[in-house]
């Protein structure tokens, strides 16, 4: 059996140790956990479509996807989403909502606290 090396895309790695560092500067297990998540194989990250974003939340929540936002199905409501990656239909679709997207490290710079924030996936 090969030894698990980890995502290789520079991007991610400086997102994971970012968010890795602010959950341990502050003892907040919310970045840590987002981390943890981003660090397991492409595979195994979660995929989370529209549809179920609407269902799960209400007006003005703070969502985050550690992984990826499709575009199937259609957002009711104002929120802020943030995730790793969207897909085009994701994003326009989003923006027609009035939602905002955030990226993940502007976020944990927002609000390192993780006050009010969700995982969802």
């Amino acid at each position: 059996m090969s030894k698990r090396t980890g995502p290789i895309n520079p991007i991610l790695q400086n997102l994971i140790h970012e968010l890795k560092k602010r959950g341990n500067e502050q003892s907040i297990n919310l970045w840590r956990r987002v981390a943890n998540d981003l660090e397991k194989p492409t595979r195994q990250r979660r995929i989370v479509n529209l549809s179920s974003i609407s269902r799960h939340t209400k007006e003005d929540d703070i969502i985050v996807v550690p992984g990826k936002v499709l575009g199937a199905g259609d957002l009711g409501h104002k929120l802020t989403i943030s995730a790793f990656q969207f897909s085009n239909g994701a994003k326009e679709k989003i923006e027609k909502a009035g939602a905002k997207i955030v990226p993940l490290l502007e976020l944990s710079k927002e609000n390192p606290s993780g006050k009010g924030i969700r995982i969802i996936g």
